[in-house]
């Protein structure tokens, strides 16, 4: 997906969510202008499956377009930002997230002390 909707600076990250019926949901970066108000690919991807009536979400994954600039031009998997951390212990606190490397971890371990209400 990041392949082909990739532009530099607006659509560099795409993210995939799973839900425990095996349906997946994606979404693309929103790069903006003004950058703090750009928005992540997975609060879209999980937008769309609160939309479409998504189960449990069990699993998360986001992809990253290298810039033009960069030495490799690899697609990669990428740790989601604090800022999707805490919307995923918010939303599927008990999903796997998929990492650099390939490893799996619970949401818990990416964010072991979750802002607190």
């Amino acid at each position: 997906m990041i392949a082909k909707h990739h532009r530099p600076h607006w659509h560099t990250v795409a993210a995939a969510l799973r839900d425990e019926h095996g349906r997946i949901w994606t979404g693309l970066h929103l790069g903006t202008t003004v950058g703090r108000l750009q928005v992540c690919a997975e609060p879209v991807a999980l937008g769309r499956a609160l939309l479409e009536g998504a189960g449990k979400i069990v699993a998360s994954v986001a992809v990253r377009h290298p810039k033009p600039d960069e030495k490799s031009q690899e697609i990669a998997v990428v740790s989601p930002c604090g800022a999707c951390r805490e919307l995923l212990a918010d939303y599927a606190p008990e999903a796997w997230v998929i990492v650099p490397g390939g490893r799996k971890l619970p949401v818990s371990v990416l964010l072991p002390l979750p802002y607190q209400r």
